[in-house]
């Protein structure tokens, strides 16, 4: 019973704390460069430096440019090893 509750006290803090840290940052001169066509093309409906446009990019991912995949990371904005997950999954 005591696990149980300990659960139930927790878990809220978890998820508390679980705050999205995909913050809207300042699009670099590379990302500019590189991925210009795939904004377009896939997101330009979405604000620049937006995380409505974070989220879109996130979701074509798979179809993004070698190029803007390497703007991407160059930025920080993904990490290599995530790019690589990703592939391996599918996603």
């Amino acid at each position: 019973m005591k696990a149980l509750w300990l659960g139930i006290l927790v878990a809220p803090i978890g998820i508390y704390f679980h705050v999205p840290s995909s913050q809207a940052t300042t699009i670099t001169a590379g990302e500019k460069q590189f991925c210009r066509d795939d904004y377009r093309k896939f997101c330009g409906s979405y604000g620049l430096e937006s995380n409505a446009l974070r989220d879109c990019m996130d979701r074509v991912g798979h179809s993004l440019s070698h190029d803007c995949i390497d703007a991407l990371i160059n930025a920080g904005e993904v990490s290599r090893s995530g790019v690589e997950r990703r592939k391996k999954s599918g996603k």
